[in-house]
């Protein structure tokens, strides 16, 4: 099970890098908040057919399902518009350097609450994973890169702070997940039931008149567009991935492999920009590639 549940980590990871590119230029046009509900809310018009015609529905019970919604709300109702408020802020790049750490925050909190334990080769493997997707994302640009991607717009504490708790927040919901996940449940029905909660909370506030919450920007069909296949590839697949990789393996370890995705949008940025990353940027993914492997075969 061990390789089952490690590609479905690095499958996560995959989706992750694909909708990175997909999102940034459309968060930073309707607001964290607002591309957040937007994104969930698709999801759940997507998804939520899919689970009620296949009843996968079953397979959750009163009990879990409050133990999913609470995984949502602080997974992706604080996580994800954590993440995209610091990208609004610091750019992608940057707050991938920080959201990267939730695979630390993973390892502890698996440790410290689910008395998970690696072995050295694995834990060699993690550090050189997580020093790598650093080493590339804080080396990856160029000293004259003037892509609106690397703009930096509004106040850099905040952006790092809120890099962080996307980062803890998303560790915190995984973890919630987990005894929920390895009882067996849907990983696809789990996923709609986090996302619908997410996008209830998010109708809450705008509903409630919070400014916050409000589009910042006219929504046109392009942008609908490019939020639903962000959110599919990103949430309705990179999600249920997680979700399944969490009922075979524990948490540390699909935190570490799901860490990597900021090393595989390289090749996409190279197309994307037309032209190739810095040099630093390679050997961090060089580290990356090293540290996966030793997990791997672990």
């Amino acid at each position: 099970m061990t390789l089952s549940y490690d590609w479905l980590a690095l499958g996560a990871a995959a989706c992750w890098a694909l909708t990175g590119l997909i999102s940034a230029p459309q968060a930073r046009h309707l607001g964290a908040f607002a591309f957040t509900r937007w994104r969930m809310g698709l999801v759940f018009v997507m998804l939520a057919p899919v689970v009620l015609f296949n009843g996968a529905w079953h397979s959750i019970s009163g009990a879990q399902a409050l133990v999913l919604i609470a995984s949502g709300l602080i997974g992706i109702f604080v996580g994800d518009t954590a993440l995209f408020a610091s990208m609004n802020r610091l750019g992608p790049r940057r707050t991938g350097v920080l959201f990267a750490t939730h695979a630390l925050f993973s390892a502890l909190l698996g440790f410290l609450v689910l008395d998970e334990r690696m072995g050295t080769q694995a834990i060699l493997g993690g550090a050189l994973v997580v020093g790598g997707v650093m080493t590339a994302i804080a080396l990856g640009s160029r000293k004259d890169e003037s892509h609106a991607l690397e703009q930096i717009r509004g106040h850099v504490p905040s952006g790092v702070a809120l890099g962080l708790v996307a980062a803890l927040c998303q560790a915190t919901g995984s973890l919630i997940a987990k005894p929920v996940m390895a009882s067996g449940v849907d990983p696809v029905a789990a996923t709609v039931l986090r996302v619908g909660a997410t996008c209830a909370a998010h109708l809450a506030l705008l509903w409630g008149g919070a400014q916050v919450a409000r589009t910042q920007s006219p929504l046109s069909w392009p942008v609908v567009g490019k939020v639903a296949l962000s959110g599919m590839i990103g949430m309705g697949l990179g999600m249920s991935l997680i979700l399944l990789a969490l009922q075979h393996g524990n948490v540390g370890m699909v935190g570490i492999l799901s860490s990597v995705s900021p090393v595989l949008v390289l090749p996409l940025l190279w197309w994307h920009l037309r032209r190739a990353p810095a040099k630093g940027a390679w050997w961090g993914a060089g580290l990356t590639v090293v540290g996966t492997i030793l997990v791997l075969v672990r």
